[in-house]
């Protein structure tokens, strides 16, 4: 679970209700709420294909409930799997597939065992980086399209509101309800985009960034293991794939590993 994207929109939805003062209803507009929301998901409709398009809400609820990977443990994994390829040989990691929960590392670690040529593995291997990269695109993009239209319906639904307006000019008493009316649209339009589309965008373009890493290292520890390098060089390797912050608890961790097996040796 991402707790940063549920604690913002919670902040940013308390705050505007707070804003709003003790009369909430003079904020509900059914027809307001229509034009806005409706239009925006039509509008995506349109722009995307209907198995995309039919994602968005969950596309929009992946941006609360995320299991992030962990980074460390992955290259512990791949350096065991290192050590028992130099020891034991390539095929020995078969009866280990079975574990693997990755599916990417998964599927790199099976060709490596069916003995596929580096080259092919790796066009293989990127071939499927380059389609999640696309599929996350297109995530990011019907955000994009979300924060650009919403508040175009808003701006929509206020001159439906104002056209509504002077059709009554005779009965100036009308004039004031009916202008709150047509620019609760915007309001709305302006809320929907930037509350929601626009940052749920931002955290989808960074999570690319980070899976297309994640990727990346695994595709470097597999292509190290087909090589049979050395264990401590892959180790390293695939560290330079770390964030400092990783790294930090990477170092912290094997130091602890060290004190472990040093206390058991002791004893």
């Amino acid at each position: 679970m991402d707790i940063a994207t549920l604690a913002g929109l919670g902040l940013a939805i308390m705050m505007i209700a707070m804003g709003l003062g003790s009369n909430l209803g003079l904020y509900i507009n059914i027809p307001s709420i229509m034009i806005v929301l409706g239009g925006t998901l039509g509008s995506i409709f349109i722009a995307y294909p209907m198995d995309k398009a039919m994602k968005l809400m969950n596309v929009m609820l992946s941006t609360m409930f995320y299991k992030a990977h962990n980074m460390v443990e992955t290259i512990r994994q791949l350096v065991t799997f290192s050590e028992k390829a130099r020891r034991e040989g390539l095929l020995s990691l078969e009866q280990d597939l079975e574990d693997v929960k990755d599916t990417f590392m998964k599927k790199g670690l099976q060709l490596v065992v069916d003995g596929i040529d580096s080259e092919l593995l790796q066009t293989m291997m990127e071939t499927d980086m380059d389609l999640a990269e696309e599929e996350m695109s297109i995530q990011k993009g019907m955000m994009d399209t979300g924060t650009a239209l919403a508040p175009a319906f808003g701006m929509i639904g206020t001159l439906v509101g104002l056209i509504q307006m002077l059709s009554q000019l005779n009965d100036p008493s009308t004039l004031g309800p009916a202008m709150a009316v047509a620019l609760i649209t915007t309001f709305y339009g302006a809320v929907l985009a930037y509350v929601f589309f626009m940052p749920m965008g931002e955290k989808l373009s960074r999570r690319s960034q980070i899976e297309m890493r994640y990727k990346r290292m695994i595709l470097e520890g597999i292509l190290s293991i087909q090589a049979g390098d050395n264990p401590r060089i892959l180790e390293e390797k695939l560290k330079s794939f770390l964030t400092e912050k990783e790294l930090s608890s990477y170092g912290s961790e094997s130091l602890q590993e060290t004190t472990e097996e040093g206390n058991v040796s002791g004893a």
